[in-house]
């Protein structure tokens, strides 16, 4: 039985095969996710679990290069905005329309649902490498 870390046998086994530049979302619980893209449904209700609380075990885990969020999330969630600002103060970010994330899936390895249910409460994480 694994000790710490992500206990999610979906999520674990996705983020062990992420390479360099590889892509995966975290979502709030609203967002269209398209066919054929893999799904980690990790919403229980609304709200629950936050997309924070799903993101920082994740960053305890993964080599992140980039992210890219929604360009409306700076006006329609700036709580959202700023807690993110907070924690990827020195990695590259890109900002994109909401239409052009939404088209951005169908590259991801895996979108991660999770409960939040506040506006535009997306970003996709670019891997990157740790050597």
């Amino acid at each position: 039985m694994k000790k710490d870390g992500i206990l999610n046998k979906e999520l674990s086994t996705v983020l062990a095969s992420l390479g360099h530049t590889d892509t995966i979302v975290i979502a709030d619980c609203g967002l269209p996710i398209p066919d054929g893209v893999i799904r980690i449904d990790l919403s229980v209700v609304k709200g629950v679990p936050s997309f924070l609380a799903v993101l920082d075990p994740l960053l305890a885990e993964l080599e992140i290069e980039a992210i890219t969020v929604a360009e409306e999330m700076k006006t329609h969630n700036p709580n959202m905005y700023e807690a993110i600002q907070q924690r990827f103060s020195g990695v590259e970010q890109h900002f994109v329309s909401h239409e052009q994330f939404k088209e951005m899936l169908h590259a991801a390895k895996a979108v991660i649902r999770t409960g939040e249910a506040t506006p535009y409460a997306n970003m996709i994480l670019h891997s990157g490498v740790n050597f």
